[in-house]
Order: C-alpha cells, then sequence, then structure tokens
C-alpha cells in the first residue's frame, strides 16, 4: 500500500480535510454560500420585523383589574401551615343530619351517615402569609376525604372578606412548591449534565418561551385583542427563539423556522375552518364560563384555536430541526447526492418520525382527558354520542388539526432543506462545491496508487 506521503503535494492534504469536515461535522452545520445567505435573510428579516411589530402593537402592559369572585381560581389564596391535628368524633363536629327515612341509596344520604360516623380529624391552621399572618382557623376533615391533613403540612388557604370572621379562611389545596421546585431542578440538572451548552440555551429558551406567554399572549387576550393573531405573534416570537437559541443562527436553523411557520399557517387555517364549521364554542368547562363571566369580550372559541396553535408549536421544532438536520447529513455524507435524492432519503427518515410523533400528540391529548372518557364509559354512552359532545370534539378537532400540520411539516421542511443545501453546493461561491472535486479526485488518486 502506498502511504499518503507518495500521492501528490497539494491535493491529497485538501481532499483530506474535505473528507474530515464532512464526517465529523454533527454539530455546526457547514457554512452556506453568501448568496443562500441573502436569500434566506430576505424571508426571515421582514418575518422576524413583523414579529417584533406586533409584540409592540399588541403589548398589554399587565393584566386587567377586575373584581375577585370568590369562585374556583378567582379566590384570593395564603399559604398556611397545619400546626395541630385532633381527632374526634364526626358527630360532635358535623351539622348534618341522617335523613329521617334512613335511605342511603343515594349519594347525598350516604354522605350524610358517613359525616355522623367514625373519627373526624380536626385541624388547626395558622396563615403564613398576608396581612393576617399568624391568625388561626379550625378545619374539620371528613374521614373519607380524598386530601386529609397532617400536622406541619403546608397548605393553601383561601381567604372570603364577606364571610363571617370564623368562616373567612378555608384550607383548599397542599402546599407543593418544594417538591415541584426540587423536581425542577432535578430536571435542569439532568438537562445541562446531558446537553451542557445546548442544554443551557434549551433552558433559557424555554425561560423565554414562559416569559412571552404569561407576559404577552395571555394578558393580551385578556385586554380583549383577537387571540388568533396574539397567538400566531406569540407564537412566531416563542419559535424565533427556541430555534436560534438552542441550534444557531445557521442556515439549517433559518430552513426548520421557514418549515415551522409554513405548518402553523397550516393549522391555523384547519383549525379556524373546522372550528367554526363544527360550532365549537370553547366554554365547555367551569373554568372557560369563569373566564366568559369576568371578561365577557374574550372570544372563546378564537382563544381555542390559540390554544391549538401554541400548543402544536413544541412539536413542530422538534420535526421541522431533526428533518433539516437530517438532510443536512446526508449531504455533508455524499455532496454529490441531488436534491432529489435528499428528498427521498430525508423523506424515508421523516416516515419513522411521523408515526411516532402523531401517536404520542394523540396519546398526550388523551391522557389529559382521561377522566372524562371514563366518565362517558360509566355512562355507557356510543362512539358516536361521546365523540359528539363538545367537550371530547374539542379535543378530536385539537388533536386532528395539529397532527394534519405535523405531518405537513415532515416534506414542506424535507423538500425545502434538500433545495436549499443542494442549491448550495452547486451556487456561485458556495465553499462546499469548491472543495467537493479535489477531494473526490484525492480519493480516488489514493486507490490508484494503492
Amino acid at each position: 500500500m502506498t502511504s499518503p506521503q507518495n500521492d501528490p503535494a497539494p491535493q491529497p492534504p485538501q481532499g483530506h480535510t474535505h473528507t474530515h469536515a464532512h464526517t465529523h461535522s454533527h454539530g455546526p452545520a457547514a457554512p452556506v454560500s453568501r448568496h443562500l445567505r441573502k436569500v434566506i435573510a430576505a424571508v426571515l428579516i421582514p418575518f422576524a420585523t413583523a414579529v417584533v411589530v406586533g409584540l409592540i402593537a399588541f403589548w398589554p402592559g399587565g393584566v386587567p383589574d377586575h373584581e375577585r369572585t370568590g369562585v374556583g381560581f378567582d379566590r384570593q389564596t395564603q399559604d398556611g401551615k397545619v400546626v395541630q391535628v385532633v381527632k374526634v368524633d364526626c358527630a360532635d363536629v358535623n351539622a348534618a343530619q341522617v335523613p329521617p327515612t334512613g335511605d342511603t341509596s343515594t349519594p347525598s344520604g350516604r354522605e350524610a351517615v358517613n359525616e355522623q360516623e367514625g373519627e373526624c380529624a380536626k385541624a388547626t391552621v395558622e396563615v403564613t402569609s398576608g396581612d393576617d399572618k399568624g391568625r388561626r382557623f379550625v378545619e374539620v376533615v371528613q374521614p373519607d376525604a380524598p386530601r386529609q391533613l397532617k400536622e406541619g403540612q403546608g397548605v393553601v388557604v383561601a381567604y372570603a372578606p364577606d364571610a363571617p370572621r370564623d368562616l373567612q379562611y378555608s384550607v383548599i389545596d397542599v402546599n407543593r412548591k418544594i417538591p415541584m421546585a426540587l423536581l425542577a431542578g432535578i430536571f435542569a440538572l439532568a438537562v445541562v449534565l446531558v446537553g451542557r451548552m445546548r442544554g443551557v440555551m434549551a433552558l433559557v429558551a424555554l425561560a423565554v418561551s414562559f416569559a412571552v406567554l404569561t407576559l404577552f399572549i395571555l394578558p393580551a387576550i385578556l385586554q380583549g385583542s383577537n387571540p388568533l393573531v396574539v397567538a400566531v405573534i406569540g407564537a412566531s416570537a416563542i419559535m424565533l427563539a427556541a430555534l436560534y437559541m438552542c441550534h444557531g443562527v445557521t442556515a439549517r436553523t433559518s430552513v426548520a423556522v421557514i418549515g415551522t411557520l409554513i405548518s402553523l399557517l397550516l393549522i391555523g387555517l384547519l383549525g379556524s375552518l373546522f372550528i367554526d364549521w363544527a360550532s365549537l364554542s370553547g366554554n365547555t368547562d367551569d373554568n372557560t364560563g369563569l373566564i366568559k363571566g369576568l371578561y365577557p369580550d374574550i372570544d372563546m372559541s378564537g382563544l381555542l384555536l390559540a390554544g391549538v396553535i401554541i400548543g402544536s408549536l413544541g412539536v413542530l421544532d422538534d420535526v421541522t430541526v431533526t428533518q433539516t438536520s437530517a438532510v443536512w447529513e446526508l449531504h455533508q455524507a455524499d455532496p454529490e447526492m441531488g436534491w432529489k435524492g435528499l428528498y427521498r432519503a430525508g423523506i424515508r427518515i421523516g416516515r419513522d418520525h411521523i408515526a411516532s410523533v402523531v401517536n404520542t400528540l394523540v396519546l398526550a391529548y388523551a391522557g389529559a382527558a382521561l377522566p372524562l372518557l371514563l366518565l362517558f364509559s360509566i355512562a355507557q354512552s356510543s362512539v358516536g354520542t361521546v365523540a359528539n359532545s363538545e367537550l371530547v370534539a374539542e379535543e378530536i378537532v385539537r388533536t386532528l388539526v395539529g397532527s394534519i400540520g405535523l405531518v405537513a411539516s415532515v416534506p414542506v421542511t424535507t423538500v425545502l432543506a434538500a433545495l436549499v443545501v443542494s442549491a448550495d453546493r452547486a451556487g456561485p461561491g458556495g465553499a462546499q462545491a469548491a472543495t467537493a472535486a479535489p477531494a473526490r479526485t484525492g480519493r480516488g488518486r489514493r486507490r490508484k496508487t494503492g
């Protein structure tokens, strides 16, 4: 075998350098030609400018004030702590009476009997935040209550200023801040340990996403802005920040951004059409009813559509980035492959991705709606009846519209990536075009001399 030193001096080092770059450059994408950078910038700069203008134009400046109703999530709450728990006879602390007939066949009758029998917990709770810090009240917990209180346990208490003094405070939930914060810390540590700098940037992008959601999207909708417009602007801002922060300002990322944008537009159009056609109001439970009661001007069906768009964005980012990365890697493995070959190879990868992502999305929505589906099962309702109810129909439309957008994003992003990377190879001034031919010549020369 002839050693590399026997090759002619200038060409083989170039060939070897080119082979190394395309074999080990899985991270940052190879730079594209100046011409392609200008084309991509001509598309993305106006889009990014429009997003910034939209953020400024619709910036809400905070959540509008309203008088609290004391219902559901609209109650005033403070932190509390259980300082003492004493077991007492339920008959001594409950005012409920057993039905005179002794009938326990109804839920109310059984509940009345249970409240008169067994041992109840009489908990003394101290308020630990707010103006009434240090104030104590008594909470009676039934033996069959789903949430039992323990001494030293942190709780969330609701405050009703219009109620009699002894009834102004009540326990409504357990304080979960410490375990939730610990779990979030473990998550962040795992992301940074595995992802390193990419993981850090992913966490920063996650913080930006929450900031856009809580400081722009939600307050703007409450201020009366069109939910669809606000969701499109907010989702676009999240998309630009997340993709460029996590994957760098490259042509590869820019192609993923364009593919995501096209898919979001498709989801918005289909969602708007079918939400209107299916007469989905978006007002289907106590929480949405409370929102409508507090802010009558909110377009609830538009809010539903905004949720579809935002909910689809996270999975779309994953699909489009994966497809562009796959096409870029295929091109670096074989620089001579044309755009059609790149598309065919990339779409084969995409088909596997489609199958797993769509199944994931459907199962995620089904899992969230599992209690509701159980209720329909208990009622022995037919599949048609269940699907026709507005509660389930909303989830079906949300799932199918999002899934159509995901499916469409694969061929759209793949063909965009294939066209861009193959045009770059043949384009004027492309660095890859200049090095591809000598690299193959160098390898061929070594084979001949060996």
